[in-house]
């Protein structure tokens, strides 16, 4: 049951869009092969940079997925790629918001975070700096190349604004960024507005692409990317002993939320229950979690509290498992200390090892993950592992996919700055028990 008291959300749509497949069901297929996204960068030319590959959405065409040309004029290509996915969401759930019922839909996105488009930087930059110093008298020029349109699609609740628009959504809104935990906490912030009777609906995820000179750069400069440039698609290898960083993504994952009732009683397809929700701050170092779990822990355990059930209902962890030393470190000490002597039986797989790290998006992308592993009695595998850590002594799925039952599952995104996110979602035939 759920908790007492709680109002139970139901996830009837899936839609996605990341560098193994541009809608849910390839990017599943994908995910179940261990099938690699990563691979030398073709968007620029990255061969200056000390990492020359990453994880692109490839053969994507945002005017094939979203016909209004007045959204599309204002969307930055993260844009782009979380309208398809929003879209396939709604079609998946077979809802939209009707003019009777619009202000009843609500909308909580994980934002990316670079809203400034690359290209765009560039134009006004060359324009400011024509012999290499900075003129602020360039941006007040008539000839300043700046757009109003363009500025608007730069702040970070641009997503927001367009996914609203394109929708028709006139309810609740919020926009989420708290870097790699965006999509997930954009997720809890929805459970907890359903809950409160704010909206009865909510398109929930995240969408991100820092797959560009100033993302690369920036992330090269922490040394928080691997660096085999002679194996792209092997580089993500999250809890193996000789993993040496995260590959670069970009994406988008959306959910639709319902109250259950509701759901059931229209008839649709429910996946899984969004049960229980966890939040905490570990604020330890930028890019890394502390190494005995403090922080994670807290989110786990608010997580299950949450959702009313124990860890020992849970059969699969989605893992943040970015593939770097101390947050893959930390993340399975969370684990051990929460799953203390069932740590065994609970299966665990990181899908960054396939699709890389898709920063703002990953956390909505790993949750529909979990439903659509609930829903298929099916967890994908960690790929690219082969030589065990023994500080990351987990139940790694390897090889190939675990056909299992899966009760409750639990994804987990933690965050560069500390923020620490954390979903339970529960099988269908759980709650109806």
């Amino acid at each position: 049951m759920a908790a007492a008291g709680k109002r139970k959300i139901a996830v009837t749509g899936i839609g996605l869009v990341t560098p193994v497949g541009n809608d849910a069901a390839t990017t599943w297929q994908s995910l179940l092969e261990g099938k690699s996204g990563a691979d030398y960068i073709r968007s620029f030319d990255a061969s200056g940079f000390s990492t020359t590959f990453g994880a692109e959405v490839k053969d994507f065409v945002a005017e094939e997925v979203v016909p209004n040309p007045k959204i599309l004029k204002c969307a930055a290509k993260s844009h782009g790629f979380a309208l398809a996915a929003a879209a396939e969401a709604m079609a998946d759930a077979g809802i939209s918001p009707t003019d009777e019922d619009s202000h009843r839909w609500g909308l909580s996105v994980g934002a990316g975070m670079m809203s400034i488009s690359y290209e765009d930087l560039k134009v006004v930059h060359d324009h400011a700096s024509k012999d290499g110093f900075f003129d602020p008298d360039g941006f007040i020029s008539p000839d300043f190349p700046g757009s109003p349109v363009k500025f608007c699609s730069w702040q970070t609740n641009a997503g927001l604004a367009l996914l609203a628009k394109q929708f028709g959504i006139r309810g609740y809104a919020t926009s989420v960024h708290t870097a790699c935990a965006s999509g997930g906490q954009a997720i809890g912030s929805a459970l907890k507005a359903l809950r409160r009777g704010q909206c009865d609906k909510i398109l929930a995820g995240g969408f991100d692409s820092m797959l560009n000179p100033v993302g690369i750069s920036g992330f090269c400069l922490l040394g928080a990317l691997s660096t085999d440039n002679d194996n792209p698609k092997g580089a993500s290898r999250p809890f193996d002993k000789t993993r040496n960083g995260f590959v670069l993504g970009e994406g988008a994952g959306f959910l639709v939320l319902e109250d259950w009732d509701a759901a059931k009683e229209r008839g649709t397809n429910i996946y899984a229950e969004l049960a229980g929700d966890g939040n905490s701050l570990s604020c330890y170092r930028i890019t890394d979690s502390p190494p005995d779990g403090n922080g994670p822990i807290q989110a786990i355990e608010q997580a299950l509290g949450d959702a009313g059930i124990s860890s020992d209902e849970i059969d699969y962890v989605n893992a943040h498992g970015t593939s770097t030393q101390m947050n893959d470190q930390s993340e399975c000490a969370a684990l051990k200390a929460v799953f203390s002597n069932r740590i065994d039986d609970v299966r665990v797989s990181s899908t960054k090892s396939s699709m890389g790290h898709l920063i703002a998006a990953a956390g909505a992308v790993e949750a529909a993950t979990c439903c659509l592993a609930i829903k298929e009695s099916m967890a994908p595998i960690n790929a690219n592992y082969a030589n065990p850590d023994p500080d990351c002594d987990v139940n790694l799925i390897v090889d190939e996919p675990a056909k299992l039952k899966i009760r409750a599952a639990l994804s987990n995104s933690l965050g560069f700055g500390g923020s620490n996110s954390s979903l339970v979602f529960r099988n269908p035939e759980e709650v109806d028990a």
